[in-house]
């Protein structure tokens, strides 16, 4: 075996031009489904982390009518909803796929809160646990948190974010000011950020409607307090942080479950909790372009086709000009299968080296086309790897017809060629 590609690569070399235009249709082929493979596998991860929101991992499960959120704003609370228990909580950390829970309650549209002569609309109110910030990534950047008294009393305390700092306070320290929410006077002890902060990637005007959401701000109060601006006993949500990506499906699917199993509700209510499914959402989105994907895919195979007919034409265009060597091979007692495997091994060779030839330029190209047209790539090692095998199998498939007729050919008859 050693000597055949040895003897591959002396004839490869021997006849460079020729060597390489027979590899072009190898290297376009291979080039092209690289770039491709590699685009597609970018943009599929751009759209999963555009969704679920740069390693967040968090799942909302909601309590639901139908298929509609149910929103306290406006509907009444519901009988048989029970306020989740701390035992229920303690199961839903024990989760396999769980690493934390928080409950919480929520106004998405508050447009009853003022300084001052200020106000501000459409801002969005929560109610939460001591485990809030940690589950959802949020953390306190000027003030102090709540403490342990807050969460447990009614005390009229709040925490904001930048929007409302902006919209309230301008260049104002908001620290130790009172805010009006709904009537009631709040003191504001905290300002909140996220851990890690995440934009989504808009290439398009469909992106935008898709991952855009416009927020006026939200302000933070503990759980307990949220009776004396609203109701006794409302419902709450609850948020899960799964321990990674694509554990997210499974625990928000069985922090749903746990939560059912506490409802007391009849079936007429079609009342539940439900999560919500940003994993299925980003395979759904990935999935409108999958046909379109697959056939570019196809059309870039048809290179690779044709750069297999180039190897077949070019090995039968060695054999007869090598005739006269393999009679002389045969005559010295050379056997059909090692002079069948002279001829497969060179083919292979050549076109594997087209293999290497085209990953290289299949990065280059996925590079290229990234910085030009602002597309995200993922290079995909296995991509890579079936790639050149492929160009591989190639060369032994369009290589085995020159091969056979080379190690067919009668040694009297090789000898006497011109």
């Amino acid at each position: 075996m050693i000597e055949n590609i040895r003897l591959s690569f002396q004839g490869i070399f021997s006849h460079k031009i020729r060597s390489f235009l027979t590899m072009l249709g190898i290297i376009i082929g291979i080039a092209a489904i690289i770039a491709i493979v590699s685009t597609i596998k970018g943009t599929n991860e751009q759209i999963k982390n555009n969704l679920i929101g740069s390693g967040n991992n968090t799942v909302n499960v909601r309590l639901v009518q139908g298929d509609e959120e149910m929103m306290f704003d406006w509907q009444p609370v519901p009988d048989g909803v029970p306020v989740v228990s701390q035992k229920i909580k303690d199961k839903i950390n024990d989760i396999e796929e769980v690493e934390c829970c928080a409950f919480y309650r929520k106004r998405s549209y508050m447009d009853s809160i003022y300084y001052g002569n200020k106000m501000i609309e459409s801002a969005s109110l929560i109610g939460i646990d001591e485990d809030y910030f940690h589950t959802t990534g949020l953390q306190i950047k000027k003030g102090k948190g709540f403490s342990p008294f807050d969460y447990k009393g009614q005390s009229k305390v709040c925490i904001i974010d930048d929007t409302i700092v902006s919209s309230l306070f301008g260049d104002e320290d908001p620290i130790g000011a009172t805010i009006d929410i709904n009537g009631q006077p709040f003191t504001v002890i905290g300002v909140s950020v996220k851990t890690t902060e995440f934009e989504p990637v808009i290439n398009s005007i469909e992106d935008y409607w898709t991952y855009f959401q416009e927020e006026s701000g939200t302000i933070f109060v503990p759980s307990e307090v949220w009776p004396v601006l609203f109701r006794y006993d409302e419902p709450q949500n609850v948020i899960a942080k799964a321990v990674n990506t694509d554990a997210m499906t499974n625990a928000g699917k069985i922090t749903a479950e746990t939560l059912n199993e506490a409802l007391t509700v009849g079936e007429k209510s079609n009342i539940s909790y439900k999560a919500e499914n940003l994993l299925e959402q980003a395979q759904q989105m990935q999935d409108l372009s999958k046909s379109t994907n697959n056939m570019l895919i196809w059309i870039a195979s048809i290179s690779l086709l044709v750069g297999g007919i180039g190897v077949m034409n070019i090995m039968l265009v060695s054999v007869t000009e090598r005739t006269r060597e393999i009679g002389l091979k045969k005559a010295l007692g050379a056997r059909r299968g090692r002079i069948l495997m002279q001829f497969l091994t060179e083919a292979a060779v050549l076109t594997s080296i087209g293999g290497v030839i085209g990953v290289g330029a299949g990065i280059g190209l996925a590079k290229m086309v990234s910085k030009m047209a602002e597309v995200p790539v993922a290079i995909s090692t296995p991509a890579i790897i079936v790639s050149v095998v492929f160009s591989m199998v190639v060369g032994i498939v369009f290589g085995l017809i020159p091969s056979i007729k080379a190690a067919r050919l009668n040694p009297i008859d090789a000898l006497r060629y011109e």
